[in-house]
């Protein structure tokens, strides 16, 4: 690597439960420490986050409820890797928003105060964004080799809009072409979302609740354990469609999963 080192730099990648750094816990960990001499050493560690790995998660990073069964939780581990991490500097892609806050609270709830006071970041992504700007007008030079000299007239930059995505549709084989099929691509759903937020989601049959401190627990559980709960989100500020099936719940009735055809 052509980086000049004066002390040593950790390289790290999080994998997570989900993106709340408050909320969600690691499941995996991963630093290399690069010395100033050129030595190399990697840790390569599985977390049991000791709440359940949503399905949605598990599409993106692949480890398992079952993967995590056996591994210890971070606070087994987190003295090593907080002195592993002592006079370090820290890189990564997305560390500043995601991975260096996830470390933090985590180091946290393991009674060690972790901080990057006084150490240098390194964000790739952040060299990224800056050296390849995500703006119409870097798109249209991109896609269309064109300046947009109209930058930011309403006209002008619905022209270019409209440019850039027919030269997307020539420049991506496998962008669908059609409203139904780019509108599934801009918008992805999670297929055990119940709601389109999320806040309800299928998990092994059962309605669960998907966020917050009963993250991952059913309404049929809750109806009888914790109704006040479910009558707390009757009067909180969620969509119609929660309310309606949490309304059902306290009620007595409980959705079922449709059956696949």
């Amino acid at each position: 690597m052509k980086l000049k080192l004066e002390r040593p730099i950790v390289f790290f990648d999080l994998e997570a439960t989900g993106i709340n750094v408050r909320r969600d816990r690691i499941v995996e960990i991963c630093v290399i420490k690069l010395m100033p001499d050129g030595e190399r050493i990697t840790r390569t560690r599985l977390i049991n986050p000791e709440i359940p790995i949503p399905q949605a998660a598990i599409d993106i990073h692949g480890i398992t409820n079952d993967d995590v069964r056996d591994a210890p939780p971070f606070r087994q581990v987190a003295q090593s890797f907080f002195d592993f991490l002592q006079g370090c500097d820290f890189g990564g892609f997305h560390i500043i928003k995601f991975d260096i806050p996830m470390l933090t609270e985590e180091f946290g709830r393991a009674d060690l105060m972790f901080s990057v006071d006084g150490c240098r970041l390194i964000d790739a992504q952040r060299i990224y964004h800056r050296k390849e700007p995500r703006t119409l007008t870097a798109a249209l030079r991109f896609y269309c080799n064109e300046d947009h000299t109209g930058a930011h007239s309403s006209e002008s930059d619905v022209e270019a809009t409209m440019k850039v995505l027919e030269a997307q549709l020539e420049h991506y084989a496998d962008l669908p072409n059609t409203v139904d099929g780019l509108h599934e691509y801009c918008n992805p759903t999670d297929p055990n979302f119940i709601d389109k937020e999320g806040k309800l989601r299928w998990q092994n049959g059962e309605v669960v609740i998907g966020f917050g401190q009963k993250f991952g627990m059913d309404l049929r559980t809750l109806a009888t354990s914790e109704p006040g709960y479910l009558k707390w989100i009757m009067r909180g500020d969620f969509n119609a469609d929660v309310k309606r099936i949490v309304g059902d719940a306290i009620a007595g009735t409980f959705l079922r999963k449709p059956e696949k055809k």
